[in-house]
């Protein structure tokens, strides 16, 4: 196929998954990744699945695997941190994701170049994809979004954290905000699709669970598993660009060597590498690059990569289990800002800043984080995306709360327009 028929494929082949109760897809937009095997992946249908609750959640996971040489695809949410460290959080959840889901698919297509490759089901499944009727585009009916936090508050916060920082508690904090919606009718679809269309990024996805849905547009990788070799690749670092040439090239050396972003980073990268020891061969955790400058179509964003060596002790469940929930979205030292974190923040996080992915029959595995996401329920009308940014003593407040709605305004515009 083409360039150009293999994205009328995809197109059509998300929104046959889509009709399905269960279904996951995630697409690359052909950034290129040494660590995947894979541009896209569309997984639909479900043989088994696995709902866990916090407590029994990872050994119930692993349980599963091992039952099931399959493809295994699924979400983890930020609330599974309660697992790992005992934390209790307060807040209320109104989209009732399950804590962790997994499901095993019926059907299972992948794209390479271009190249298409049915994994699982029958290669009439191509036919029915490209027979299927364009179904009917619906508009997004008036959205009031509101926010939990006012400008004075978010900013009295800002300066309440700060003084953690400067006792020491902590020594830098993700502290985020929610957006919400109620009453909102929404098409997940057609949104996810103009959502990608104007930001497409490595680690997008489309995540439905019965009438749940992730509206993902992430560039981020949480953790992946390819042979024994695990990678991280923490984001902390953005700078908006610019539609003139010379100054967006500005923008991105600056972003490049400013020492504040790189504190920010280098901090993250310490305590990945930390979280990454727990299950490596002893001296195997390495940092393959720090401070990597990557460009996207709103911004330009600082990525490092750390790596080790699975250690043959250690079960590749219990490696994911000992970096969750992944060190960019909490801060250091990890313990003490998740308990901050469930003292200010407002909402439930839930997906957000959780994680979904797949983990193949070879037991490798990738899983993105849920940033820069939508999350609908869609019995009870529930619209939901948060936004957030990494507090540190030299942050400022009013400019961390601008950044804040800079980064909502992306989302409220795609919602306004489809």
């Amino acid at each position: 196929m083409t360039a150009e028929q293999i994205s009328s494929f995809k197109e059509k082949a998300l929104q046959y998954a889509s009709a399905f109760e269960v279904c996951c897809y995630l697409d690359s937009h052909h950034y290129e990744d040494r660590h995947s095997r894979h541009d896209c992946l569309i997984a639909f249908g479900k043989q088994k699945e696995l709902i866990a609750p916090i407590g029994t959640a990872f050994s119930l996971l692993k349980t599963f695997v091992e039952e099931n040489k399959d493809w295994i695809f699924g979400l983890l949410t930020y609330d599974l941190k309660d697992e790992t460290e005992e934390i209790k959080h307060p807040n209320n959840d109104l989209l009732e994701f399950p804590d962790l889901y997994f499901f095993i698919p019926k059907y299972l297509i992948s794209i390479k170049g271009n190249d298409i490759e049915i994994i699982k089901g029958d290669n009439g499944i191509i036919n029915q994809i490209l027979d299927n009727p364009s179904s009917a585009k619906k508009h997004n009916e008036d959205l009031n979004i509101q926010n939990r936090f006012t400008k004075e508050e978010y900013i009295e916060h800002i300066q309440k954290i700060r003084q953690h920082i400067k006792r020491g508690d902590v020594y830098e904090m993700n502290f985020c905000q929610e957006f919400f919606a109620e009453n909102a009718i929404i098409d997940p679809l057609e949104t996810y699709q103009l959502l990608t269309k104007v930001s497409p990024t490595p680690f997008s996805g489309f995540l439905k669970i019965g009438n749940k849905f992730v509206l993902s547009a992430t560039p981020e990788r949480f953790l992946s598993k390819r042979g024994n070799t695990l990678t991280s690749q923490p984001i902390k670092g953005t700078a908006k660009r610019s539609h003139n040439e010379a100054e967006d090239l500005q923008i991105k050396s600056d972003l490049k060597n400013s020492k504040k972003e790189q504190a920010e980073n280098v901090m993250i990268v310490d305590l990945v590498r930390n979280d990454l020891t727990k299950s490596a061969v002893k001296g195997t955790v390495k940092v393959d690059e720090l401070f990597g400058i990557y460009t996207f179509p709103q911004v330009h964003q600082m990525i490092s990569t750390i790596s080790c060596e699975l250690s043959p002790d250690v079960h590749f469940v219990d490696a994911i289990k000992n970096t969750f929930p992944m060190g960019s979205m909490t801060g250091a030292p990890k313990l003490r800002t998740m308990q901050l974190i469930d003292r200010y923040e407002r909402s439930k996080r839930g997906a957000y800043s959780g994680s979904f992915g797949y983990i193949n029959p070879d037991r490798d595995f990738d899983f993105n984080v849920v940033i820069r996401s939508i999350l609908y329920n869609a019995e009870n009308q529930y619209l939901s995306f948060q936004v957030g940014g990494a507090i540190t003593y030299e942050s400022d407040a009013e400019k961390e709360y601008e950044e804040c709605l800079l980064k909502a305004s992306a989302i409220m515009s795609v919602l306004s327009r489809v």
